[in-house]
């Protein structure tokens, strides 16, 4: 994903990544997170759980963290951040899944548990095991994913989502290229005197894994 930044006469552009030092186009994780916790707690459920990689404040996927821990905050909700490297592959990421809702389970036994994955694909992964454990989704657990890729769609359970708008993140991004690169056609280009961070406003999609 896009950010900006030039070269004296390189611009370049990235998105969802560290931007401290370059313009940046990127989703409003913060937000994001907002919907996603929202949505649980709309469900009535008991515990909000969260559960993503150990990711750097200066990485805007941080705000997905954030957001979580500020709105469970703001409502008073018993909630609980489980931050661990879930692994490279399917085989890694059920195992280290697995042992987390083991672990969820024995902690909050008879309560209806909200949990918000970092993305679409460890969701999915979230749904499978409980899945065949149960042979559906029981009351017990809600689930939320982040990105509204294909996977959450086509899911054996549709699981809700929040979509990020992949096609106005690309169209702010070349925006900024193109003004950058029309400056640098001039014949006295002015310096880049400040940093541009755009953010787009994610899209919560519900569907069959929320209420």
């Amino acid at each position: 994903m896009i950010s900006l930044s030039w070269n004296k006469s390189f611009p370049f552009v990235t998105i969802e990544r560290e931007d401290k030092y370059v313009s940046s186009v990127n989703t409003d994780n913060y937000m994001g997170a907002v919907q996603a916790t929202s949505l649980l707690i709309k469900n009535n459920c008991d515990v909000l759980i969260h559960v993503n990689s150990e990711v750097p404040q200066d990485v805007p996927s941080y705000g997905r963290i954030k957001g979580f821990l500020d709105i469970c905050r703001e409502k008073n909700v018993k909630h609980e951040l489980i931050l661990t490297d879930l692994g490279n592959t399917y085989k890694e990421n059920y195992d280290c899944i697995f042992s987390i809702v083991e672990e969820i389970k024995r902690k909050y036994p008879n309560m209806k548990k909200g949990l918000f994955m970092s993305n679409d694909t460890h969701a999915n992964v979230l749904l499978n095991i409980i899945v065949r454990e149960y042979g559906t989704l029981p009351d017990e657990f809600r689930i939320v994913g982040f990105d509204n890729s294909t996977i959450a769609s086509e899911a054996i359970i549709p699981i809700s989502t929040v979509g990020q708008q992949i096609e106005k993140i690309a169209g702010e991004a070349m925006s900024l290229l193109v003004s950058r690169m029309n400056e640098l056609k001039k014949r006295k280009p002015s310096p880049q005197k400040e940093i541009i961070h755009k953010k787009v406003t994610p899209v919560l999609i519900r569907r069959n894994t929320t209420d």
